[in-house]
């Protein structure tokens, strides 16, 4: 039985994705990781989209279109992950910040990923 959803925000993957970008703009404000601005704005960016991707993918009304916003979605979760490996490698977060984050990366990877799943099959459904 297919939930209703209610706005993108009732999306646990828009939930999740808006919980990390907090988490990085949390540590990356912090000492020589807050003054490297490249690293620091790369992160954060790429954080903004994986949120921004699901929120634009979901209203655009399109199950097509949805799967494709989700799969830009997913890498810029990826993309997040490998700049956390730098963050971590040039010591700006502490080990446990990094296991923390890369955690939560992958754990929205799989829920990205299953979204993309159902959206698929809807549009299997219906064609």
């Amino acid at each position: 039985m297919e939930r209703k959803v209610e706005g993108f925000e009732s999306l646990i993957a828009w939930q999740q994705a808006r919980a990390l970008v907090k988490e990085i703009y949390r540590v990356s404000r912090k000492g020589d990781f807050a003054k490297d601005y490249g690293l620091r704005d790369q992160i954060q960016r790429a954080s903004v989209s994986i949120m921004s991707n699901i929120a634009e993918g979901y209203e655009r009304g399109n199950r097509n279109e949805f799967h494709q916003f989700l799969a830009i979605a997913k890498a810029s979760c990826g993309e997040v992950r490998s700049q956390l490996y730098v963050a971590c490698d040039v010591a700006y977060i502490s080990e446990p910040d990094f296991e923390k984050l890369s955690q939560q990366c992958r754990q929205l990877s799989k829920i990205i990923s299953g979204l993309k799943t159902s959206i698929q099959t809807q549009r299997k459904q219906t064609k």
